[in-house]
């Protein structure tokens, strides 16, 4: 399911730190080398390797690696070098600061809270009151108006059971509740959010299941027909990130690729937060929803050091 390649035999931290520190030691930072060890490591090894650099030099990795790179090539590394909580924690808190808070930057809010597991959700939000003196739930009441901000609170708020246990009589009831709110367009119902942000995503997937079985219609194509605004978008992302999250980051790609000019922070969060997890299931609905490949739409739309990056990410460069 991950597309991270890791070598046969990995080097200690101290060796794969070394190697580091001499790439930024020469007359020129060797890109490369910071490619080649970073870029075949996963969390727990990287991990290691940033205590290790702050043992051996008494530095920061992460500091180091914003004085030696720039532009999008430093952006995704560093991003890939934090730990995946502290990750997602500062993605969130860049979303909820940004200027603009359409739904490019409020799905990252919905990503953390879905496409990954309550374990994640929790230690994501524990890192982001380390991080910020804050708690994501105040920084959404602070930064995000009503009604999205109901929405956005409650999905961070609870904590999912995990395992895949389902009751198809509740699921039955819950499509019923959930048809009746669609239908009068009060998309931020008491109801419909206790429901997306309590059940577990395989009770959810059943009661999607019944909703459309039941109404003729999937959940997801009801809501759209609400309106096109930020809140129902919200909750289109919400649903396929329960339903498939390699549907959701497949879309994010294409998103971030088409068009006048490419969004790189779209594309770079979808390939840093998801090498790990699922990136040959989102390769896999890219191919089949766009007709050609993943790898050839990232290859052909970025350059350098910032593509030689992504692609190894994506299992492309050994």
């Amino acid at each position: 399911m991950a597309t991270l390649r890791l070598p046969d035999v990995v080097p200690s931290p101290k060796q794969d730190c070394e190697r580091l520190r001499k790439a930024f030691q020469g007359l020129g930072t060797d890109e490369n080398v910071i490619i080649k060890v970073l870029g075949h490591r996963n969390a727990s090894q990287r991990r290691k390797i940033r205590e290790t650099y702050h043992q051996l030099y008494n530095r920061s990795l992460v500091d180091d690696l914003h004085s030696e790179l720039s532009g999008d090539f430093g952006k995704a590394v560093i991003l890939w070098t934090y730990d995946p909580p502290e990750r997602d924690a500062r993605l969130a808190n860049g979303a909820l600061n940004s200027r603009r808070k359409g739904i490019n930057e409020l799905q990252i809010i919905v990503e953390i809270a879905y496409a990954s597991c309550p374990h994640h959700l929790i230690a994501v939000r524990q890192a982001y009151s380390t991080r910020f003196d804050c708690s994501l739930e105040e920084d959404i009441i602070s930064n995000v108006p009503m009604p999205i901000q109901k929405v956005l609170v409650s999905l961070v708020s609870s904590y999912r059971y995990d395992k895949e246990m389902v009751d198809s009589s509740i699921a039955k009831s819950e499509a019923a509740k959930l048809y009746e709110v669609i239908k009068t367009r009060k998309l931020d119902h008491d109801d419909l959010i206790s429901i997306l942000s309590t059940r577990n995503v395989f009770q959810l997937r059943e009661t999607f299941m019944f909703y459309k079985h039941n109404y003729g219609s999937s959940i997801d194509e009801d809501i759209k027909m609400c309106g096109n605004g930020t809140l129902e978008l919200i909750l289109k992302v919400a649903i396929w990130c329960i339903e498939s999250p390699e549907k959701h980051f497949a879309e994010v790609i294409r998103a971030s690729i088409v068009g006048l000019g490419t969004d790189e922070g779209s594309l770079t969060r979808a390939i840093v937060t998801r090498a790990e997890l699922d990136m040959m299931k989102v390769r896999g609905e890219y191919l089949n929803t766009n007709k050609t490949s993943l790898d050839n739409a990232v290859n052909g739309d970025t350059s350098g050091d910032y593509q030689d990056f992504l692609m190894t990410l994506l299992g492309v460069n050994i």
